[in-house]
Parts: structure tokens; C-alpha cells; sequence
């Protein structure tokens, strides 16, 4: 084909093929590949394509030194100010401060940019690397010596001075300084036990786990008893059917377990026992349902609807009610007994908390800072006088506060309704469930309040929880009619008594 020049033109889509002493061989073509940068975020690796003999006729200059070289083609999409700005968008959520990572993070940019010189973190994350000294493979035989600090430390430094690592001596110690690791907490229940007619109701407590390991749950009109060592399920009582609404609506266990307090929709008071299973007493004080109970040694507090609290002493039979309590405007739905009995605190569907004393009309602190029903109350075994409460959709928040003066220590958003708290008699941690609209189960350390776990698994809110009489499990349940069992903290413990220096049964002489 000829042009109008009268020149020879090529076919379009023809290709002059290379002659053998042209073509590339195979080691060239992998060692001409080249690494091409995305702006994107990531990096890929794209062969270099042989350069063909250029036509005589062809236009493109050639430079003499051109080698494989890629400049980025940007997107029109992709926004440059918001990619690489050095200030944080609006739109953007504050970083977690918490995380450890994060934490890490922080550290190092203290230590590059403002020369901090911060070398060693007792909480550096388990995902980090470990020391290049550490050796992958290990054969087996005698043992050899651990190496010394000084000499361990003369390693790291001889290592520092041979390495084209950007980060300064500190940034990379604090990388290699020792980690602490995060117990693994499992993210699935080990039991699930189906719980027909399991009220969806927010201001009941239907739930509760006795010292000799028997776990009661109200389901509708009746109350069943759950075995954990035998793993075998009976019916303690059923209410009579008279009425429609004669529904069981909180349940609790004294402290040696074998009496079970149960309150009705009808104001009543009943104590069962368990071993027996006969009815003990029956309290008819309450106007309305009873949503709340709570031990003291042989006392037994009661809150309901009809807005009062009241105490009853079950040691002296014609003095049922020892104290009443009034203070709340609306349904008492949550009630607990510090550890030393000295102070009771109430929460009610009015967002108050009132902290009281057995002896007192009125309460000695009223917290006011909550936006939503109160229900969830947790005091702490670690601190004297310390009380975690939890409020409901409208406020979302986990308050500490100082029962003794009266002032709040702190406060976590958490996002969603709090229904139940649990502190951890082994450790120094606490569990917290929740409702609308993520329905977890969390594990936090305390007081700092890191977050720990994030457990799902409950398609209702999660509104009743209680603690297993070891202290390492919880059972959860939830308006979709189930209860789940989840291992959540560790074993106590065992203190060793340190020997002696005098030892009793050795001869005086």
C-alpha cells in the first residue's frame, strides 16, 4: 500500500517480527521488572515491554539515556487536598487513643518529631515484630545459655549502626522492646439454651446465677432451674393462671443460695426454696410489678413500678418491712448492694440514681447525669465506694462515680444501650451488655476502659446477664429467646503462702 508521497506504508496491526539476535531473552525480561507506584495506595509490579525498531517514518523523538520510567497517571476522581493533607477531615472519626497500635503509633511520632527519646512501652502489641535476633529455625540439643542484658544490649546497639532504618536508636527500641500479650477471649459461646417466652422488656431482671452453680430464669409465668454440673433443667414454680398478665418479673438468689426471691406483675414478693422446692413466705406490699431485687445478707430490697423501695428484714416475720424508700418518679428498675452492705444503690426510669443507707429517709447522693433509664448498676470489688452506672438508648454512657463524696470519676460513650454491668472478681476488668441498635456484649479493663472484646451473637438486646459462681463465665439472654454462655474472664488465683522462717514442728533442740 502506497501513500500519496509514492512511499511504501505498512498494514495497520502488522508487526515487524524480531529477528533471533533481537529477541530478549527470558533472565532480561525478569530482570526488567520494574516496581510502579499507585497513588491508591499500593504498589505492583509491571514487566517492561521490549522496545521495538523504530520506523524510519515514525515522529516520536527518542532521547539518548531513556530508560523505564513511570509517571503516575492520577485519577480526576480522586481528591489530592483530602489524600495527602497533614490535617485530619472533618468527616473523619477522632483515632482510637485506646489502641494499643494507635498508642505505638503516637509514641514514635513523639520520638522523631519531638525528640522525646521514649524507649520502651509496657504495652506494646503482640502484632508487632519481634527482635531480628530471634531465630526461626531451632535444632534440637542442649540447651544454649541465655544471653545477658549487657551483652544483649551490645547486640541491639552493634545491629543500630548497620541499619538503613530511617527511625531514630529510641523509635527502634521502643519497636523492640518487650510485648505484652492480649488473652485470647472466645467469640463464640460455648452453650446455647433455648428460652421460650423470655420477656423483651427492658426494665425486668429475669436472670440470675446462684454459689452452688444453679442458674434460674423466669419464662413467662413460670421459673426454671438450670443445673451446671449436671446440666439437668426443672420447673421451680409456675403462677397461677387467673390472670392474663401474671407474669413473673424479676428474680434474684440470697448469697448462700438456697432461697430464690421472685417478684410478680402483680406487686408480690415471694422466697422459694430451691432445694425444697416449697414456697417459704409471700410479701404483698407492692401496688405494681415488682422489676427489681437485690440481697443483703437477710435483707431483701424490692423496687416496682409504684415508684418505692422497699426493705424486708425475713428474720423477724410480723416485721416484714424493715424501711421504705422514696425518692423516684417513675419505675424502679434496677437495685444493688455495695460489697459491704453499707450502701444501696437504685436506678429508675426517671435517669436518676440514688445512692442509700439503711438507716436514712433520704437518699445521701442523687446522680442526675444520665439522659435515659437507669438499670444497669455494677459496684466495683477493687475500689471502696465505687459504683459504675449505664444508661439506656437516649444517653449510651458508663458512668463511675465516688459513692462516699458524691463526685463523678469518669465516663465512656459506648454507642448503644446499656442493659447490665459486671465487674470481674479476678481481674481488673468489667463486662457491659447492650441493646439498641448493636445488641454486644463487651469486655473493657478498668478503670482505663479499654476495650478488650466485642462479642455478638444475640440478634435482640442483650437484657439480662449474671455472672457464673466461678467468676469466669457469663450467661447472657435476650428477647430472641436464648441463653448463651460465654468464658469470658480468667481463674482466680491460687495465693501460695510464703515459708515460714520458724518452723513449728522442729525440735527445739
Amino acid at each position: 500500500m502506497e501513500n500519496v508521497h509514492g512511499v511504501r506504508r505498512r498494514p495497520e496491526g502488522h508487526v515487524t517480527p524480531l529477528q533471533p539476535s533481537q529477541r530478549m531473552p527470558l533472565h532480561s525480561i525478569g530482570a526488567s521488572v520494574v516496581r510502579r507506584l499507585d497513588f491508591g495506595g499500593g504498589a505492583s509490579a509491571t514487566p517492561a515491554t521490549p522496545h521495538r525498531r523504530p520506523s524510519p517514518h515514525s515522529r516520536v523523538v527518542q532521547r539518548a539515556n531513556a530508560g523505564d520510567r513511570f509517571i503516575p497517571n492520577r485519577e480526576p476522581s480522586v481528591n489530592l487536598e483530602t489524600r495527602f493533607s497533614l490535617t485530619p477531615s472533618k468527616h473523619e472519626s477522632e483515632p482510637d487513643i485506646n489502641n494499643d497500635n494507635s498508642r505505638l503509633y503516637c509514641q514514635i511520632l513523639r520520638n522523631e518529631l519531638l525528640s522525646s527519646s521514649i524507649s520502651s512501652s509496657p504495652l506494646v502489641p503482640s502484632s508487632t515484630r519481634s527482635s531480628p535476633q530471634a531465630s526461626v529455625y531451632k535444632f534440637s540439643g542442649a540447651a544454649t545459655p541465655k544471653k545477658s542484658p549487657q551483652r544483649r544490649r551490645n547486640v541491639v546497639e552493634a545491629s543500630y549502626a548497620h541499619t538503613r532504618s530511617p527511625l531514630s536508636k529510641a523509635s527502634q527500641d521502643l519497636l523492640l522492646s518487650p510485648r505484652k500479650a492480649h488473652r485470647h477471649i472466645p467469640e463464640v459461646p460455648y452453650k446455647v439454651l433455648d428460652a421460650p417466652d423470655l420477656q423483651d422488656d427492658f426494665y425486668l431482671n429475669l436472670l440470675d446465677w446462684s454459689k452452688n452453680n444453679i442458674l434460674s430464669v423466669a419464662l413467662g409465668p413460670s421459673v426454671y432451674l438450670w443445673n451446671g454440673q449436671s446440666g439437668q433443667v426443672s420447673k421451680l414454680l409456675e403462677l397461677p393462671r387467673h390472670r392474663v398478665d401474671n407474669l413473673v418479673t424479676s428474680v434474684s438468689f440470697s448469697e448462700d443460695g438456697d432461697t430464690l426471691a421472685m417478684g410478680t406483675s402483680t406487686g408480690a414478693v415471694e422466697l422459694w426454696d430451691v432445694n425444697t422446692t416449697k414456697m417459704l413466705r409471700r410479701l404483698s406490699k407492692h401496688s405494681t410489678r415488682v422489676a427489681s431485687l437485690a440481697w443483703n445478707k437477710r435483707v431483701l430490697a424490692s423496687g416496682s413500678r409504684d415508684r418505692t423501695l422497699l426493705l424486708h428484714d425475713i428474720r423477724e416475720p410480723d416485721r416484714a418491712i424493715a424501711q421504705t424508700y422514696e425518692g423516684h418518679t417513675q419505675e424502679v428498675c434496677g437495685l444493688k448492694w455495695s460489697p459491704d452492705g453499707n450502701y444501696l444503690a437504685s436506678g429508675g426510669n426517671d435517669n436518676k440514681c440514688f445512692i442509700w443507707t439503711p438507716r436514712a429517709s433520704k437518699p445521701t447522693f442523687t446522680y442526675e447525669s444520665h439522659v435515659a433509664a437507669v438499670k444497669a448498676l455494677a459496684w466495683s470489688p477493687y475500689q471502696h465506694g465505687v459504683i459504675a452506672t449505664g444508661g439506656g438508648t437516649a444517653d449510651q454512657t458508663i458512668r463511675f462515680w465516688n459513692a462516699l463524696t458524691g463526685a463523678e470519676l469518669s465516663s465512656v460513650k459506648t454507642g448503644s444501650q446499656v442493659c447490665n454491668i459486671l465487674f470481674s472478681t479476678t481481674s481488673n476488668e468489667l463486662v457491659s451488655s447492650h441493646g439498641y441498635s448493636q445488641n454486644y456484649i463487651r469486655v473493657w479493663t478498668f478503670p482505663r476502659m479499654q476495650e478488650l472484646a466485642r462479642l455478638s451473637g444475640h440478634t435482640y438486646r442483650v437484657l439480662y446477664m449474671a455472672l457464673s459462681p466461678d467468676a469466669q463465665s457469663i450467661v447472657t439472654g435476650a428477647g430472641d429467646e436464648t441463653l448463651r454462655f460465654w468464658k469470658i474472664f480468667e481463674p482466680r488465683k491460687s495465693i501460695k503462702a510464703a515459708p515460714s522462717v520458724v518452723n513449728s514442728w522442729s525440735p527445739i533442740r
